[in-house]
This record gives structure tokens, C-alpha cells and sequence, in this order.
């Protein structure tokens, strides 16, 4: 079943998603389940990274852009502006840096984003805790 949202709900998720520690093998060290879904490969977070990758990649090729690695493509904030600029079909309130060659540019575009965000009054929740 799903969500309004349009997402499973882990409790509504399948049994078959759920894997025992008897499932696992010899050959993986046993870990606690929230240590597991914690790490950094875990299954889970890739799945959620290419899901969110390949949408970026759908807004953003109207404008000739594309996404490969979110961590790296999203650090200068150009293309996290063009994504906020597709999505909201506005622009921009401030100058930004177009060839940010320091990592402060970098910085200030990125500022330069979340503040657009600020401004049209959309929350983030659950990032940088």
C-alpha cells in the first residue's frame, strides 16, 4: 500500500524486503539492523540517490544540464540554482557566481539557493542534522 505521498511506508513494505540475520551468511559479520541501514552502502541509500539523481536529471535537461554525482554536481550550487530555477520557474533574487572558481563562490551560491528557498517560504526538513 502506499502513501499519500506516493512512497511505501516502511511498515507497508513487503516481507521480502526485510532480510533475518540467518539470511546473511557466513561469510558477512553479524551487525546490528540499525547499523546496517546507517551505512554508507547501504542498499536503501543508494536506491534513494539514483531515484533522486535520475529526477534532477529530468528538470535539468531542459536546460542542457545533467547530475552524475549528487555530492560533487550539487557542492558549486550551479546546478542546485537550476533546478530550484526549473522547478519554481523563477529566478534567482541574487547575483551568482556563474564560474565559481573558489570555494568560497562555491559557498555563496549555494547560500544563494538556500535563501531562494527561505524566501518563497519552502522548509527543509531532516537535512544537516
Amino acid at each position: 500500500m502506499m502513501s499519500s505521498s506516493g512512497y511505501l511506508e516502511p511498515q507497508q513494505l513487503p516481507p521480502q524486503f526485510f532480510q533475518s540475520s540467518a539470511d546473511l551468511g557466513d561469510e558477512e559479520e553479524e551487525m546490528p539492523a540499525t547499523e546496517k541501514d546507517l551505512a554508507e552502502d547501504a542498499p536503501w541509500k543508494k536506491i534513494q540517490q539514483n531515484t533522486f539523481t535520475r529526477w534532477c536529471n529530468e528538470h535539468l535537461k531542459c536546460m542542457n544540464k545533467r547530475i552524475n554525482d549528487l555530492q560533487k554536481d550539487l557542492s558549486d550550487g550551479l546546478k542546485l540554482i537550476g533546478l530550484l530555477e526549473v522547478l519554481s520557474q523563477k529566478k534567482m533574487y541574487r547575483k551568482y557566481h556563474c564560474r565559481p572558481n573558489f570555494r568560497q563562490m562555491k559557498l555563496e551560491n549555494v547560500s544563494v539557493a538556500l535563501e531562494f528557498l527561505e524566501r518563497e517560504h519552502i522548509k527543509l526538513v531532516s537535512i544537516g542534522e
